[in-house]
């Protein structure tokens, strides 16, 4: 049984996190975003081949790029994020570790 509360504090916290939200300009927004989806070191070698990580954070980039008035990298990111979708292109071998 959902506690008759629950409801009200879903729409409290929305509500809460709609309007901290609205104080962010669409750039810090995207940028916030890329940061999100960026691959973290740690994570590299997990996630390197990784297609939707991979086109996520390029998308994420190039939405950055797109808002920051620079068309020429935006399209770079938004060709690498199709890339990674439609399998055209794959992950480098490792610089430091050969083929890992």
């Amino acid at each position: 049984m959902v506690h008759p509360s629950q409801p009200l504090l879903a729409e409290t916290l929305k509500t809460a996190k709609s309007e901290a939200l609205a104080d962010w300009s669409t750039l810090e927004l995207a940028q916030a975003l890329a940061e999100r989806l960026a691959i973290a070191p740690h994570d590299w070698h997990r996630l390197k081949g990784h297609r939707p990580s991979r086109a996520k954070a390029e998308l994420a980039s190039a939405m950055v790029y797109l808002l920051s008035d620079r068309p020429e990298e935006a399209l770079a990111h938004l060709q690498q994020a199709s890339g990674w979708l439609d399998r055209s292109i794959s992950a480098p071998p490792c610089p430091s570790h050969g083929n890992h």
